[in-house]
Protein backbone atom coordinates (compact mmCIF):
# COMPACT_ATOMS: atom_id res chain seq x y z
CA UNK A 1 0.00 0.00 0.00
CA UNK A 2 1.22 3.32 -0.95
CA UNK A 3 1.99 6.35 1.43
CA UNK A 4 -0.27 9.37 0.65
CA UNK A 5 1.70 12.17 0.44
CA UNK A 6 1.91 14.72 3.27
CA UNK A 7 -1.09 17.14 3.54
CA UNK A 8 -0.13 20.51 3.42
CA UNK A 9 -1.06 22.44 6.39
CA UNK A 10 -2.73 25.85 6.45
CA UNK A 11 -0.51 28.95 7.10
CA UNK A 12 -1.70 30.51 10.11
CA UNK A 13 1.06 32.46 10.99
CA UNK A 14 0.71 34.54 7.31
CA UNK A 15 -3.02 34.38 7.32
CA UNK A 16 -2.78 36.86 10.84
CA UNK A 17 -0.39 39.28 9.52
CA UNK A 18 -1.94 39.21 6.49
CA UNK A 19 -4.58 40.35 8.26
CA UNK A 20 -2.77 42.86 10.65
CA UNK A 21 -1.49 44.51 8.41
CA UNK A 22 -4.66 44.83 6.27
CA UNK A 23 -3.31 43.76 3.10
CA UNK A 24 -5.62 41.73 0.44
CA UNK A 25 -3.85 38.54 -1.35
CA UNK A 26 -3.21 41.02 -4.76
CA UNK A 27 -2.13 43.68 -2.76
CA UNK A 28 0.64 41.34 -1.01
CA UNK A 29 1.80 39.81 -4.15
CA UNK A 30 1.65 43.41 -5.94
CA UNK A 31 4.42 44.62 -3.38
CA UNK A 32 6.10 41.50 -3.21
CA UNK A 33 6.61 42.02 -7.07
CA UNK A 34 7.60 45.70 -6.77
CA UNK A 35 10.35 44.75 -3.76
CA UNK A 36 11.73 42.65 -6.55
CA UNK A 37 12.10 44.94 -9.04
CA UNK A 38 14.22 46.78 -6.53
CA UNK A 39 16.17 43.72 -6.65
CA UNK A 40 16.76 43.08 -9.90
CA UNK A 41 14.27 40.39 -9.86
CA UNK A 42 11.22 39.98 -12.25
CA UNK A 43 8.49 38.26 -10.34
CA UNK A 44 4.86 37.47 -11.50
CA UNK A 45 3.07 36.54 -8.38
CA UNK A 46 -0.60 37.62 -8.23
CA UNK A 47 -3.75 36.76 -5.50
CA UNK A 48 -3.79 32.66 -6.35
CA UNK A 49 0.04 32.47 -5.35
CA UNK A 50 -0.80 33.98 -2.19
CA UNK A 51 -4.01 31.69 -1.78
CA UNK A 52 -1.31 28.85 -2.26
CA UNK A 53 1.17 30.67 0.37
CA UNK A 54 -2.10 30.44 2.81
CA UNK A 55 -3.13 26.64 1.75
CA UNK A 56 0.93 25.61 2.91
CA UNK A 57 3.13 26.34 -0.59
CA UNK A 58 6.33 27.21 -0.03
CA UNK A 59 7.69 29.68 -2.24
CA UNK A 60 11.38 29.37 -3.72
CA UNK A 61 14.31 30.72 -3.59
CA UNK A 62 14.50 34.78 -2.31
CA UNK A 63 10.81 35.45 -1.98
CA UNK A 64 10.32 33.82 1.36
CA UNK A 65 12.58 36.81 2.29
CA UNK A 66 11.01 39.13 -0.25
CA UNK A 67 7.69 38.50 1.34
CA UNK A 68 9.33 39.21 5.05
CA UNK A 69 11.09 42.36 4.34
CA UNK A 70 7.23 43.54 3.13
CA UNK A 71 5.87 42.77 6.48
CA UNK A 72 9.06 44.65 8.27
CA UNK A 73 8.13 47.98 6.32
CA UNK A 74 4.31 47.95 6.75
CA UNK A 75 4.03 47.18 10.20
CA UNK A 76 7.64 48.91 11.51
CA UNK A 77 9.22 45.99 13.24
CA UNK A 78 11.82 42.99 11.42
CA UNK A 79 10.21 39.81 10.38
CA UNK A 80 11.91 36.85 9.58
CA UNK A 81 10.75 34.45 6.84
CA UNK A 82 10.27 31.62 10.06
CA UNK A 83 8.12 34.40 11.70
CA UNK A 84 5.94 34.26 8.18
CA UNK A 85 5.60 30.49 8.74
CA UNK A 86 7.96 29.90 5.65
CA UNK A 87 10.90 28.06 5.44
CA UNK A 88 14.39 29.83 5.95
CA UNK A 89 15.70 30.66 2.75
CA UNK A 90 18.60 32.27 0.34
CA UNK A 91 18.98 35.82 1.10
CA UNK A 92 18.15 38.31 -1.21
CA UNK A 93 20.84 39.85 -3.05
CA UNK A 94 22.46 42.10 -0.39
CA UNK A 95 23.55 45.53 -1.69
CA UNK A 96 20.55 47.85 -2.02
CA UNK A 97 19.50 48.49 1.43
CA UNK A 98 20.85 51.54 3.06
CA UNK A 99 22.23 50.46 5.95
CA UNK A 100 21.20 51.96 9.25
CA UNK A 101 24.23 51.95 11.41
CA UNK A 102 28.34 51.81 10.49
CA UNK A 103 28.02 47.99 11.47
CA UNK A 104 25.79 47.24 9.37
CA UNK A 105 26.86 49.22 6.46
CA UNK A 106 30.40 47.00 7.17
CA UNK A 107 28.46 44.03 6.91
CA UNK A 108 26.43 44.65 4.05
CA UNK A 109 29.82 45.96 2.10
CA UNK A 110 31.93 43.12 3.03
CA UNK A 111 29.50 40.74 2.09
CA UNK A 112 29.08 41.91 -1.09
CA UNK A 113 32.67 42.19 -1.72
CA UNK A 114 33.13 38.61 -0.57
CA UNK A 115 29.99 37.09 -2.95
CA UNK A 116 32.12 39.06 -5.98
CA UNK A 117 35.23 37.47 -5.43
CA UNK A 118 34.21 33.84 -5.61
CA UNK A 119 32.96 32.24 -8.10
CA UNK A 120 28.93 34.34 -8.16
CA UNK A 121 29.18 34.91 -11.71
CA UNK A 122 24.88 35.10 -11.38
CA UNK A 123 25.74 38.51 -9.19
CA UNK A 124 26.94 40.23 -12.21
CA UNK A 125 23.50 39.31 -14.32
CA UNK A 126 21.26 41.50 -11.82
CA UNK A 127 19.71 43.76 -13.89
CA UNK A 128 19.78 47.50 -12.97
CA UNK A 129 16.72 48.82 -11.12
CA UNK A 130 15.81 52.44 -11.29
CA UNK A 131 13.27 51.71 -8.85
CA UNK A 132 16.36 50.71 -6.41
CA UNK A 133 18.06 54.75 -6.57
CA UNK A 134 15.19 55.77 -4.52
CA UNK A 135 15.99 54.96 -1.15
CA UNK A 136 19.19 55.31 -1.09
CA UNK A 137 19.36 58.57 -2.05
CA UNK A 138 16.49 59.73 0.04
CA UNK A 139 18.37 58.42 2.79
CA UNK A 140 21.49 59.95 2.47
CA UNK A 141 19.67 63.21 2.09
CA UNK A 142 18.25 63.71 4.77
CA UNK A 143 20.21 61.21 7.19
CA UNK A 144 22.29 62.51 10.23
CA UNK A 145 26.22 61.71 10.27
CA UNK A 146 26.97 59.09 12.44
CA UNK A 147 27.56 59.77 15.79
CA UNK A 148 30.22 56.84 16.29
CA UNK A 149 32.37 54.93 14.03
CA UNK A 150 35.11 54.08 16.29
CA UNK A 151 35.95 50.22 16.93
CA UNK A 152 37.65 49.39 20.47
CA UNK A 153 39.68 52.37 20.69
CA UNK A 154 41.16 52.55 24.23
CA UNK A 155 41.25 56.14 25.49
CA UNK A 156 44.91 57.64 25.48
CA UNK A 157 44.31 58.39 28.59
CA UNK A 158 43.91 55.16 29.61
CA UNK A 159 47.19 53.39 27.68
CA UNK A 160 50.04 53.54 30.28
CA UNK A 161 53.36 52.76 29.38
CA UNK A 162 54.64 49.73 31.12
CA UNK A 163 57.42 51.34 33.60
CA UNK A 164 61.03 50.19 34.14
CA UNK A 165 61.25 48.52 30.48
CA UNK A 166 62.61 49.84 27.31
CA UNK A 167 60.08 50.41 24.59
CA UNK A 168 60.67 48.22 21.54
CA UNK A 169 58.24 48.72 17.93
CA UNK A 170 56.58 45.95 17.93
CA UNK A 171 56.60 44.05 14.31
CA UNK A 172 53.30 44.16 12.66
CA UNK A 173 51.60 41.13 11.18
CA UNK A 174 51.89 39.69 8.22
CA UNK A 175 48.16 39.03 7.49
CA UNK A 176 45.76 41.33 9.41
CA UNK A 177 43.82 39.75 11.89
CA UNK A 178 40.73 40.56 13.29
CA UNK A 179 40.92 43.43 15.64
CA UNK A 180 44.22 44.50 14.97
CA UNK A 181 45.03 48.52 15.26
CA UNK A 182 44.60 50.48 11.97
CA UNK A 183 47.33 52.90 11.59
CA UNK A 184 47.79 56.12 9.32
CA UNK A 185 50.36 53.65 6.88
CA UNK A 186 47.11 51.37 6.53
CA UNK A 187 44.88 54.73 5.19
CA UNK A 188 47.70 55.52 3.27
CA UNK A 189 48.52 52.33 1.50
CA UNK A 190 44.49 52.46 0.83
CA UNK A 191 44.58 55.58 -1.16
CA UNK A 192 47.62 54.48 -2.66
CA UNK A 193 46.02 51.26 -4.47
CA UNK A 194 43.31 53.51 -5.25
CA UNK A 195 45.00 55.64 -7.26
CA UNK A 196 46.62 52.22 -8.99
CA UNK A 197 42.94 51.00 -9.89
CA UNK A 198 42.22 54.54 -11.00
CA UNK A 199 45.01 54.54 -13.38
CA UNK A 200 44.38 51.03 -15.05
CA UNK A 201 40.87 51.77 -15.31
CA UNK A 202 40.84 54.95 -17.11
CA UNK A 203 44.13 53.09 -19.35
CA UNK A 204 42.85 49.55 -20.48
CA UNK A 205 39.40 49.47 -19.01
CA UNK A 206 37.38 48.33 -16.16
CA UNK A 207 37.90 44.43 -17.19
CA UNK A 208 41.35 44.38 -16.33
CA UNK A 209 41.90 44.56 -13.24
CA UNK A 210 38.30 44.74 -11.66
CA UNK A 211 38.48 41.07 -10.20
CA UNK A 212 41.62 41.89 -8.16
CA UNK A 213 40.35 45.53 -6.85
CA UNK A 214 37.34 43.48 -5.29
CA UNK A 215 39.33 40.72 -3.64
CA UNK A 216 41.77 43.60 -2.33
CA UNK A 217 38.73 44.85 -0.74
CA UNK A 218 37.75 41.56 0.78
CA UNK A 219 41.05 40.61 2.22
CA UNK A 220 42.67 43.85 3.37
CA UNK A 221 39.75 46.58 3.52
CA UNK A 222 37.40 44.12 4.85
CA UNK A 223 39.76 43.26 8.19
CA UNK A 224 40.56 47.12 8.50
CA UNK A 225 36.80 48.05 9.25
CA UNK A 226 36.88 45.43 11.50
CA UNK A 227 39.55 46.24 13.43
CA UNK A 228 40.50 48.80 16.10
CA UNK A 229 40.53 52.40 15.56
CA UNK A 230 39.55 55.51 16.59
CA UNK A 231 37.03 58.20 15.71
CA UNK A 232 39.40 60.23 13.45
CA UNK A 233 41.11 57.32 12.17
CA UNK A 234 37.93 55.25 11.39
CA UNK A 235 36.55 58.49 9.48
CA UNK A 236 39.54 58.36 7.14
CA UNK A 237 39.43 54.44 6.90
CA UNK A 238 35.73 54.57 5.81
CA UNK A 239 36.12 57.84 3.35
CA UNK A 240 39.14 55.33 1.80
CA UNK A 241 36.90 52.28 1.85
CA UNK A 242 34.24 54.40 0.23
CA UNK A 243 36.50 55.65 -2.70
CA UNK A 244 37.67 52.06 -3.42
CA UNK A 245 34.03 50.57 -3.11
CA UNK A 246 32.80 53.23 -5.35
CA UNK A 247 36.02 52.19 -7.91
CA UNK A 248 34.74 48.40 -7.91
CA UNK A 249 31.31 49.87 -9.06
CA UNK A 250 33.02 51.77 -11.42
CA UNK A 251 34.75 49.09 -12.96
CA UNK A 252 31.41 46.71 -12.53
CA UNK A 253 29.51 49.72 -14.82
CA UNK A 254 32.30 49.23 -17.78
CA UNK A 255 32.22 45.46 -17.95
CA UNK A 256 28.16 45.83 -18.16
CA UNK A 257 27.38 44.52 -14.90
CA UNK A 258 24.84 47.03 -14.04
CA UNK A 259 22.63 45.70 -11.32
CA UNK A 260 26.47 44.98 -9.42
CA UNK A 261 27.15 48.54 -9.94
CA UNK A 262 24.08 49.68 -8.65
CA UNK A 263 25.20 47.89 -5.61
CA UNK A 264 27.97 49.12 -5.24
CA UNK A 265 27.71 52.28 -5.61
CA UNK A 266 24.59 52.53 -2.52
CA UNK A 267 27.21 50.35 -0.39
CA UNK A 268 29.67 53.40 -0.93
CA UNK A 269 27.42 55.60 -0.40
CA UNK A 270 26.48 54.77 3.00
CA UNK A 271 30.11 54.16 3.49
CA UNK A 272 30.90 58.15 2.57
CA UNK A 273 27.91 58.55 4.83
CA UNK A 274 30.14 56.93 7.74
CA UNK A 275 33.00 59.27 6.57
CA UNK A 276 30.67 62.11 7.53
CA UNK A 277 32.41 62.76 4.08
CA UNK A 278 28.96 64.89 2.45
CA UNK A 279 30.70 65.91 -1.02
CA UNK A 280 32.28 62.57 -1.78
CA UNK A 281 28.81 61.40 -1.13
CA UNK A 282 27.69 63.65 -3.71
CA UNK A 283 30.46 62.59 -6.07
CA UNK A 284 28.52 58.68 -5.74
CA UNK A 285 25.59 60.03 -6.52
CA UNK A 286 26.86 61.69 -9.58
CA UNK A 287 28.49 58.79 -10.09
CA UNK A 288 25.26 57.17 -9.92
CA UNK A 289 23.34 59.68 -12.08
CA UNK A 290 26.31 58.72 -15.22
CA UNK A 291 25.09 54.92 -14.92
CA UNK A 292 21.58 56.20 -15.26
CA UNK A 293 22.51 58.33 -18.32
CA UNK A 294 24.39 55.86 -19.99
CA UNK A 295 21.51 52.99 -19.70
CA UNK A 296 18.83 56.04 -20.78
CA UNK A 297 17.38 56.83 -17.30
CA UNK A 298 17.65 60.21 -17.95
CA UNK A 299 14.54 61.81 -15.22
CA UNK A 300 16.78 59.21 -12.58
CA UNK A 301 19.97 60.61 -13.53
CA UNK A 302 18.69 64.64 -13.55
CA UNK A 303 17.11 63.19 -9.75
CA UNK A 304 20.22 61.95 -9.03
CA UNK A 305 21.94 64.71 -10.16
CA UNK A 306 19.97 67.45 -8.03
CA UNK A 307 20.06 65.24 -4.41
CA UNK A 308 23.53 65.64 -4.78
CA UNK A 309 23.81 69.18 -5.08
CA UNK A 310 21.04 69.72 -2.36
CA UNK A 311 23.24 67.33 0.08
CA UNK A 312 26.92 68.27 -0.81
CA UNK A 313 27.14 71.10 1.89
CA UNK A 314 27.88 74.39 2.44
CA UNK A 315 30.66 76.60 0.11
CA UNK A 316 31.42 73.22 -2.16
CA UNK A 317 34.89 74.46 -4.49
CA UNK A 318 33.87 75.57 -8.05
CA UNK A 319 35.20 73.10 -10.07
CA UNK A 320 32.77 70.57 -7.96
CA UNK A 321 29.72 73.11 -8.51
CA UNK A 322 30.81 72.85 -12.24
CA UNK A 323 31.00 68.56 -11.69
CA UNK A 324 27.50 68.74 -10.30
CA UNK A 325 25.83 70.81 -13.06
CA UNK A 326 27.23 69.12 -15.97
CA UNK A 327 25.81 65.69 -14.49
CA UNK A 328 22.86 67.30 -14.53
CA UNK A 329 22.82 68.80 -17.96
CA UNK A 330 23.87 64.92 -19.47
CA UNK A 331 20.11 63.87 -17.53
CA UNK A 332 18.65 66.21 -19.15
CA UNK A 333 19.98 65.84 -22.90
CA UNK A 334 19.27 62.54 -22.52
CA UNK A 335 15.23 63.56 -22.00
CA UNK A 336 15.96 66.00 -25.11
CA UNK A 337 15.26 69.21 -22.67
CA UNK A 338 17.18 71.16 -24.79
CA UNK A 339 16.62 74.40 -22.05
CA UNK A 340 17.29 72.84 -18.66
CA UNK A 341 20.65 71.16 -20.53
CA UNK A 342 21.82 74.37 -21.90
CA UNK A 343 21.07 76.14 -18.68
CA UNK A 344 22.78 73.13 -16.41
CA UNK A 345 25.84 73.59 -18.37
CA UNK A 346 26.27 77.25 -18.51
CA UNK A 347 26.07 76.61 -14.68
CA UNK A 348 28.93 74.10 -15.20
CA UNK A 349 30.87 76.25 -17.27
CA UNK A 350 30.78 79.35 -15.21
CA UNK A 351 31.72 77.10 -12.18
CA UNK A 352 35.03 75.93 -13.40
CA UNK A 353 35.62 79.74 -15.03
CA UNK A 354 35.70 80.51 -11.38
CA UNK A 355 37.92 78.05 -10.22
CA UNK A 356 41.77 78.93 -8.83
CA UNK A 357 45.03 77.43 -8.89
CA UNK A 358 44.42 77.88 -5.04
CA UNK A 359 41.41 76.02 -4.64
CA UNK A 360 41.12 73.43 -2.07
CA UNK A 361 39.69 70.64 -4.43
CA UNK A 362 39.21 67.17 -3.08
CA UNK A 363 41.00 64.23 -5.18
CA UNK A 364 38.02 62.62 -6.80
CA UNK A 365 37.24 65.73 -8.43
CA UNK A 366 41.15 67.05 -9.40
CA UNK A 367 40.45 65.22 -12.97
CA UNK A 368 37.34 67.93 -13.77
CA UNK A 369 39.27 70.48 -16.15
CA UNK A 370 38.40 71.85 -19.22
CA UNK A 371 38.38 68.74 -21.23
CA UNK A 372 36.09 66.99 -19.15
CA UNK A 373 33.58 69.80 -19.42
CA UNK A 374 34.73 69.99 -23.35
CA UNK A 375 33.50 65.93 -23.42
CA UNK A 376 30.29 66.93 -21.38
CA UNK A 377 29.22 69.71 -23.67
CA UNK A 378 29.88 67.40 -26.65
CA UNK A 379 27.90 64.62 -25.46
CA UNK A 380 25.10 66.66 -24.49
CA UNK A 381 24.68 68.50 -27.65
CA UNK A 382 25.28 65.24 -29.56
CA UNK A 383 22.06 63.62 -27.62
CA UNK A 384 20.19 66.72 -28.39
CA UNK A 385 20.71 66.66 -32.29
CA UNK A 386 23.20 69.15 -32.69
CA UNK A 387 25.55 68.44 -33.95
CA UNK A 388 27.88 71.33 -35.10
CA UNK A 389 28.12 72.15 -31.65
CA UNK A 390 28.96 68.46 -30.37
CA UNK A 391 31.68 68.73 -33.23
CA UNK A 392 33.26 71.75 -31.83
CA UNK A 393 33.46 70.55 -28.48
CA UNK A 394 34.44 66.61 -28.89
CA UNK A 395 37.35 68.42 -30.88
CA UNK A 396 38.45 70.44 -27.99
CA UNK A 397 38.36 67.63 -25.64
CA UNK A 398 40.26 65.45 -27.74
CA UNK A 399 42.74 68.31 -27.93
CA UNK A 400 43.37 68.89 -24.28
CA UNK A 401 42.72 65.19 -22.91
CA UNK A 402 45.87 63.29 -21.22
CA UNK A 403 46.66 60.18 -23.02
CA UNK A 404 46.46 58.57 -19.89
CA UNK A 405 42.75 59.02 -20.32
CA UNK A 406 42.73 56.42 -23.04
CA UNK A 407 38.78 55.43 -22.32
CA UNK A 408 37.76 59.07 -22.22
CA UNK A 409 39.38 59.92 -25.35
CA UNK A 410 37.50 56.83 -27.54
CA UNK A 411 34.30 57.86 -26.22
CA UNK A 412 35.10 61.45 -27.49
CA UNK A 413 36.24 60.49 -30.73
CA UNK A 414 32.87 58.31 -31.56
CA UNK A 415 30.96 61.49 -30.42
CA UNK A 416 33.07 63.52 -32.75
CA UNK A 417 32.20 60.85 -35.49
CA UNK A 418 28.86 60.76 -34.66
CA UNK A 419 28.34 64.60 -34.72
CA UNK A 420 30.48 64.38 -38.03
CA UNK A 421 28.17 62.10 -39.57
CA UNK A 422 24.92 64.11 -38.40
CA UNK A 423 26.81 66.66 -40.64
CA UNK A 424 27.06 64.72 -43.27
CA UNK A 425 30.62 64.41 -43.39
CA UNK A 426 30.70 60.23 -44.14
CA UNK A 427 35.14 60.16 -44.74
CA UNK A 428 35.41 61.46 -41.69
CA UNK A 429 32.87 59.53 -39.43
CA UNK A 430 34.13 56.54 -40.91
CA UNK A 431 37.69 57.31 -40.23
CA UNK A 432 37.19 58.72 -36.58
CA UNK A 433 34.92 55.37 -36.07
CA UNK A 434 37.75 53.06 -37.49
CA UNK A 435 40.05 54.35 -34.44
CA UNK A 436 37.61 54.17 -32.01
CA UNK A 437 36.72 50.47 -32.93
CA UNK A 438 40.41 49.76 -32.77
CA UNK A 439 41.06 51.51 -29.73
CA UNK A 440 37.94 49.57 -28.37
CA UNK A 441 39.97 46.29 -29.18
CA UNK A 442 42.37 46.75 -26.83
CA UNK A 443 40.71 47.92 -24.10
CA UNK A 444 38.31 45.68 -21.36
CA UNK A 445 35.26 47.46 -21.41
CA UNK A 446 32.02 46.80 -23.00
CA UNK A 447 31.13 50.48 -22.21
CA UNK A 448 33.70 50.92 -24.97
CA UNK A 449 32.48 48.28 -27.36
CA UNK A 450 29.00 49.69 -27.21
CA UNK A 451 29.88 53.21 -28.11
CA UNK A 452 31.35 51.92 -31.08
CA UNK A 453 28.18 49.53 -32.06
CA UNK A 454 25.98 52.86 -31.24
CA UNK A 455 28.03 54.44 -34.05
CA UNK A 456 27.90 51.41 -36.07
CA UNK A 457 24.17 51.56 -35.80
CA UNK A 458 23.82 54.86 -36.72
CA UNK A 459 25.69 53.95 -40.30
CA UNK A 460 22.91 51.24 -41.76
CA UNK A 461 21.21 54.03 -43.40
CA UNK A 462 24.60 54.29 -45.26
CA UNK A 463 25.90 50.91 -45.39
CA UNK A 464 25.88 51.07 -49.40
CA UNK A 465 28.41 53.68 -49.17
CA UNK A 466 31.74 53.49 -50.14
CA UNK A 467 33.33 55.19 -47.15
CA UNK A 468 31.26 52.33 -44.82
CA UNK A 469 31.87 49.69 -46.54
CA UNK A 470 35.53 50.10 -46.45
CA UNK A 471 34.69 51.08 -42.80
CA UNK A 472 33.76 47.32 -42.24
CA UNK A 473 36.21 46.04 -43.58
CA UNK A 474 39.17 47.72 -41.52
CA UNK A 475 36.91 47.08 -38.69
CA UNK A 476 36.84 43.22 -39.76
CA UNK A 477 40.50 42.81 -40.40
CA UNK A 478 41.18 43.79 -36.65
CA UNK A 479 38.91 40.91 -35.26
Amino acid sequence: MTERPAQRVPNRQLAALIAEAGFSNAGLARRVDQLGLEHGLDLRYDKTSVTRWLRGQQPRGTTPALIAEVFTRRLGRRLSAQDLGLDACAPVYAGLEFAATPEEAVDIASGLWRKDSGSHAELRKIAFTPAGLVVPSRDWLIGRADERVGRGAEPAAARVPVQGRASVPRQRQIDRGPGQRVTAGDIAALRSVSELFRTLDHAYGGGHARQALVRYLEHEAEPMLRGTYGETTGRRLFAAAADLTRLAGWTSYDIAAHGLAQRYFVQALRLAQAAGDRPYGSYVLITMSRQAVYLGHGREAVQLARVAQQGVGSGPPPVVQALLHSAEARGHAVLGEVRASTASLVRAERSLGAARPGDDVPHWARDYDEAQLADEFGHCHRDLQQYRASAQHAERSLQLRSPGYARSRLFCRVVLATARLGLGELDQACALGAEAAQQAMEMRSVRAVEYVRDFERRLEPYRDASAVRTYRDRVAALS
